[in-house]
């Protein structure tokens, strides 16, 4: 399956009528040196026992606010890699909650790739021992668009498209919602002042991939909060492993 993921990933590029030849080998040499380095990453989680997400989303959709939300559950034990293009001020967030979190800049770069989780990996487990957490969360740089294309070994892709964003965000980036294992529509509490259509959301993922769970969470409702913790608490009992091929 990896193998016809990487061809129709090289006819995309090849296809991409605002790239030449040049520019397609590049990103193909890129892609494809990330790809081997992300099943390396499989095998390292395997080792340490935990199970990775990789969360993604727009800039401010509240994916760290989420993830301090989750820290009141007393038995969800993660530890978290933080991706941003500078300052440690997420990390630093989910510190003051008690969570081990590591921060990875970017710099210009829009996305994580495998390389940077590897060494962040190695930091991170300089503060916390890996092997007593059960979840490692990733939380990608915010972009809708460049962490589509970059594996990071996770077994799990959660998605958030906050209220704010508007609901036509699915079939405006379908590479990124095609990603989803799940996706969350995050700040719900505030839909009805937006006039966000969560029929249209869920029409517009069926047009993507059949039977998306969707989930509606609000910071204020630690009920959406822990409906949402089941659902990954299942999937790592299930050990289910993302069958998207990035």
């Amino acid at each position: 399956m990896q193998e016809n993921s990487a061809y129709a990933r090289d006819e995309r590029l090849h296809n991409n009528p605002n790239l030449n030849t040049k520019s397609v080998q590049i990103a193909q040499k890129i892609l494809s040196k990330n790809d081997k380095k992300a099943a390396e990453l499989r095998a390292q989680y395997a080792d340490l026992g935990v199970y990775v997400i990789n969360l993604m989303s727009s800039p401010g959709s509240g994916k760290t606010t989420l993830l301090e939300s989750l820290s009141a559950f007393g038995d969800f034990r993660f530890a978290v890699l933080e991706g941003d293009l500078q300052t440690n001020r997420d990390a630093a967030r989910l510190q003051d909650k008690g969570v081990s979190a590591y921060q990875i800049t970017t710099g210009e770069a829009c996305h994580l790739e495998a390389s940077m989780i590897e060494s962040a990996l190695c930091e991170l487990q300089k503060q916390c021992d890996i092997t007593q957490m059960d979840y490692l969360f990733i939380e990608n740089v915010g972009n809708l668009v460049c962490p589509a294309s970059y594996d990071l070994g996770a077994a799990l892709n959660l998605v958030l498209l906050s209220t704010p964003e508007g609901d036509d965000k699915v079939l405006k980036y379908p590479t990124m919602f095609m990603c989803a294992d799940a996706v969350i529509i995050s700040k719900a509490d505030i839909m009805e002042h937006f006039q966000f259509s969560i029929e249209r959301v869920k029409a517009d993922l069926a047009r993507l991939k059949a039977d998306m769970p969707l989930f509606l969470t609000s910071s204020k409702d630690k009920g959406s909060i822990e409906v949402l913790r089941d659902f990954i608490v299942q999937k790592r009992a299930q050990n289910y492993q993302s069958q998207h091929q990035f």
